[in-house]
């Protein structure tokens, strides 16, 4: 059984940095406050989150099509687009032990929560990192790193849509880094100060949003379901109307059950034509679509679906922790669908002698060759590397044994179940993909 919800978060950090997932960002300097290095462990889960959301977004359908944008954008691509004079938070500082809080996570304003302490007036704190652009740091060379990656697309609109040849609805996507210069970061990876986003833009007839609207939200959400998030353990919450940004029209997050709550794991927005009527007046240049069957322009409504990378990488780590078994006899183990698992196959020669290593090394040769993810592994009692195999969450294991040397077959052993069988080695490849593709 897992740990309990309040000790799980900390389980799982320090699982995280024994097995190589993450690490705390600068460490051997006291480390830097909410940054983290992604290990040779957590860099494979995240690259196979952000592939599984690109298959199922771009690679997977006709209607959308990809974009990289620059993180560096013309300072008045934020002016446009309301960043500069909106993208706040709401800060207060504690006058006796100096903490910062976001006042619209505190229940009282009238005392600090670590001191008891009288709190400053709130103010407004612009989110955007701000940086220079050239030899001269002064306000005319003053850029802002993107707090989003939205914004990259809606200023390539017409750029996208005439040299792809698109009509709506369709829809351009995005994985990239974004930076918020967050008053409160906090829960491991949750929150942090610098995030990778997954955003895609869905570019709609007006009277069609509604439709596209609803249609995203229960994509999005089977999605999670789709790669091993438990159902119960996600949720849809739709915005009031208080909650909505001023430009849109409606907004529901997908929301997963951390240990520390109930929380965003990604926001299916409807943003009307806001965004491309705003970056049209600013620029002096129309994003309008022209419609070749009405013979009109028109500005498509926008659903945007866009999911943190990180926060989606969390919660697949979250809900993979399983213990089994109490005491010594404890397992752990890490239950990812094997699409997203870091290493898809651990080779294990049973002993280093009578020509196993040599065996295990052409096996775990060729499973490279085919691009499956491997691992090779001839320390320890057999047992010992099983244990770590679960614990960093391969799905398969594969066994040089006496055996082999006679018959030339392997013994694949299965991750959840811990069922293991014979296979022949040359049929090892081709077990093994089927396994991964679901197929088998």
């Amino acid at each position: 059984m897992a740990a309990k919800a309040p000790d799980l978060m900390s389980t799982i950090v320090s699982l995280c940095k024994r097995r190589g997932f993450i690490f705390q960002s600068s460490e051997i300097y006291g480390g830097l406050n909410s940054c983290w290095d992604y290990g040779p462990l957590g860099v494979e889960l995240k690259r196979n989150v952000k592939d599984a959301w690109w298959r199922s977004m771009v690679t997977n359908r006709r209607d959308i099509v990809g974009l990289d944008a620059s993180i560096l954008m013309h300072p008045k691509v934020w002016e446009a687009s309301g960043h500069l004079s909106g993208f706040t938070d709401p800060l207060v500082d504690c006058k006796q032990c100096k903490s910062r809080f976001r006042a619209d996570h505190l229940e009282n304003l009238d005392k600090c929560p670590s001191c008891g302490g009288e709190l400053t007036d709130v103010r407004k704190f612009n989110l955007m990192f701000k940086t220079f652009m050239g030899p001269v740091e002064d306000q005319s060379a003053t850029v802002f790193m993107r707090p989003e990656t939205a914004q990259g697309i809606f200023v390539n609109f017409l750029n996208v849509q005439q040299a792809a040849r698109l009509k709506p609805p369709f829809g351009i996507a995005q994985v990239g880094k974004s930076f918020r210069n967050e008053i409160t970061p906090g829960n491991f990876t949750y929150r942090t100060r610098e995030f990778e986003q997954m955003e895609m833009e869905f570019f709609v007839p007006p009277d069609n949003d509604a439709y596209w609207y609803d249609y995203w939200k229960e994509q999005r959400r089977s999605w999670y379901i789709e790669y091993g998030i438990k159902e119960e353990n996600l949720r849809m919450r739709e915005h009031a109307t208080d909650e909505l940004a001023h430009y849109a029209k409606g907004c529901a997050d997908v929301e997963y059950k951390f240990p520390f709550g109930w929380s965003e794991l990604e926001g299916i927005a409807n943003r009307t034509d806001f965004d491309l009527k705003k970056h049209s007046e600013a620029s002096g240049k129309s994003l309008a679509y022209f419609d070749n069957e009405s013979n009109s322009h028109y500005f498509p409504y926008v659903i945007e679906p866009a999911a943190g990378a990180d926060r989606a990488t969390l919660a697949f780590l979250v809900d993979a922790y399983d213990v089994e078994g109490e005491g010594k006899e404890a397992r752990t183990v890490l239950r990812f669908h094997p699409s997203l698992a870091p290493i898809k196959a651990a080779v294990l020669p049973l002993v280093k002698k009578d020509g196993m290593p040599e065996k295990a090394e052409n096996i775990y040769r060729d499973l490279l060759d085919n691009s499956i993810k491997s691992f090779f592994d001839q320390t320890a009692a057999i047992g010992r590397r099983y244990a770590r195999q679960d614990e960093a969450g391969t799905p398969f294991c594969i066994t040089i044994d006496t055996q082999t040397l006679s018959d030339d077959t392997v013994t694949i052993r299965e991750r959840d179940s811990r069922e293991q069988y014979r296979v022949a080695s040359t049929r090892i490849v081709e077990v093994i993909s089927k396994k991964l593709s679901g197929k088998a």
